[in-house]
């Protein structure tokens, strides 16, 4: 039998091994992770699946500041880290200026907790990886069984790679052949493997991507068709065309997208994939629920709020975009799925303040339908792309708004440019804006990050709704190292075998 004390990052990878959290699952209790002997702990086909369900727990509620909730990293963190990184959302106060003004180090919370959740969620997934083949044999899983909860923790230790790529590493965009991020694809659930795991070393951006691909090539063989609150085969897809629009691999979008058009829709209403996550257009969600969310310091509905209405409301929309000019004024995004308050304006699409039961919407149909709009502009089928990304503006606009067109667009350019304000109005406050700012500045089309309104000075309605002047601050030029977040310094003290190179400038 083995237990395990945490005293430090490469330790922790051992303390989280095996079993699930029971309290936002619903699953059986369980002896206690650290407590089960190896020949119990995929014993039976209940204790497997609440080591699964721990794994999306993990996911849900993660690590930061040495403990759970905050959302980290999946259950609000990527969110709200994603949207303070970009210029879309606005940082109101105090709690998001490290991220939001871009002064992060390799010991601020943030990002050290980043980093250390999602290496906790890989190595939950890996070690269950490893025992399914054998649970099979022994008759404990059926083989469809067994391959379905490897579908499920392939597609897992992709979406957590990935984000990892996007924060710590150099876009694939610029130059596939910089240092990645450690890839883990083995388990640690023993003291005598730490060295191993330590061994693991940052491998190329390409590289990399390589092996997200195949994760997630696999994980669509094994996956069935499901709902939105587990991974399923749609959501392995929808994953990959993220991937390779990263890529710029544009025949490989339309390849993806071509796969779920008669599987998935794009909602009438906008408001729809956020009213309690199961919609044609919610392809994958994490849960949050009254027992187990991101809290008050973390859940989306707090964060984002309007304090009006019971929120923190720390987080509101940024007069940027609210002001921006191809952000029509009768857009339903724009009248229907916000708020006022004498302070600014705020996102509705997480209303439960109270309890924090928002899901965090991770894939929709609608951001695979603007890849492929993307992807054909990229290759010349310009009207092509101009439909898709009127499937999505369209649909939230009166009839009276004419819709785009081609020649009213201008050219390739401004049919591209179209698509990337589209994505900033239709994800706004997801998260998804420092990944666009990511990739699009690796390739030279963005400069880095844009001017944002200067953090906490957006004190009142009117820089909303008037031509007041907007102070603005805090650019990052793509060459400068705070681009990308630091390797947290624990992460190489710690590693006694083989430390990894910290990212330059840090």
């Amino acid at each position: 039998m083995k237990k395990f004390t945490i005293k430090n990052i490469k330790m922790a990878l051992v303390g989280l091994a095996v079993a699930g959290f029971t309290t936002a699952c619903d699953v059986t209790e369980l002896t206690p992770a650290n407590l089960i002997p190896d020949s119990e702990a995929f014993s039976t086909a209940a204790r497997i699946e609440s080591a699964v369900l721990g794994v999306y727990e993990s996911a849900q509620r993660g690590y930061y500041a040495n403990a759970v909730q905050r959302g980290y990293p999946f259950g609000a963190a990527n969110v709200e880290q994603g949207d303070m990184r970009g210029e879309d959302m606005y940082n109101d106060q105090l709690f998001y200026e490290i991220t939001y003004v871009g002064s992060y180090s390799p010991n601020s919370a943030n990002n050290s907790g980043m980093w250390i959740s999602l290496y906790r969620m890989i190595n939950r997934l890996n070690i269950i990886l490893e025992n399914l083949d054998v649970a099979v044999t022994n008759g404990v899983l059926t083989a469809e069984e067994g391959n379905a909860y490897k579908g499920e923790m392939l597609f897992l230790r992709a979406l957590a790679h990935h984000e990892l790529l996007v924060h710590f590493a150099r876009p694939y965009s610029d130059d596939p052949s910089s240092m990645g991020i450690p890839y883990r694809t083995f388990g640690i659930d023993d003291v005598t493997k730490v060295p191993e795991g330590e061994a693991v070393g940052r491998t190329t951006v390409e590289e990399d991507y390589t092996q997200l691909l195949v994760d997630l090539d696999a994980a669509e063989g094994f996956l069935p068709e499901g709902g939105a609150f587990r991974a399923n085969k749609g959501a392995a897809i929808a994953l990959k065309s993220r991937i390779k629009l990263h890529m710029g691999d544009w025949a490989g979008v339309l390849t993806e997208y071509n796969k779920l058009t008669s599987k998935y829709a794009i909602t009438a209403n906008p408001a729809t994939p956020f009213r309690g996550g199961n919609s044609s257009d919610n392809i994958f969600s994490f849960v949050n629920s009254a027992e187990a969310n991101p809290g008050v310091n973390g859940a989306l509905p707090s964060m984002y709020g309007n304090p009006d209405l019971g929120a923190r409301g720390l987080v509101k929309i940024s007069p940027i975009i609210w002001r921006a000019d191809f952000w029509n004024a009768e857009d339903l995004r724009r009248t229907t799925m916000t708020t006022r308050s004498s302070t600014g304006i705020f996102t509705d699409k997480y209303q439960d303040a109270t309890t924090y039961t928002d899901p965090n919407v991770i894939l929709r149909y609608a951001e695979v339908v603007l890849n492929a709009a993307e992807a054909n502009a990229r290759t010349g089928k310009l009207d092509v792309a101009v439909d898709l990304v009127n499937s999505v503006r369209s649909r939230a606009l009166p009839s009276s708004v004419a819709a785009y067109t081609v020649a009213g667009l201008g050219n390739q350019a401004g049919v591209l440019t179209a698509i990337w304000n589209e994505r900033r109005i239709e994800f706004l406050a997801e998260g998804r804006r420092w990944a666009d700012i990511h990739r699009l500045s690796g390739e030279g089309l963005m400069p880095g990050v844009p001017a944002k309104a200067t953090s906490r000075s957006i004190t009142n309605i009117d820089f909303y709704t008037t031509d007041r002047t907007i102070p603005l601050d805090h650019s990052i030029s793509y060459d400068s190292h705070l681009f990308i977040w630091p390797i947290p310094l624990a992460e190489i003290q710690t590693n006694n075998t083989a430390p990894i190179e910290q990212n330059p400038g840090y």
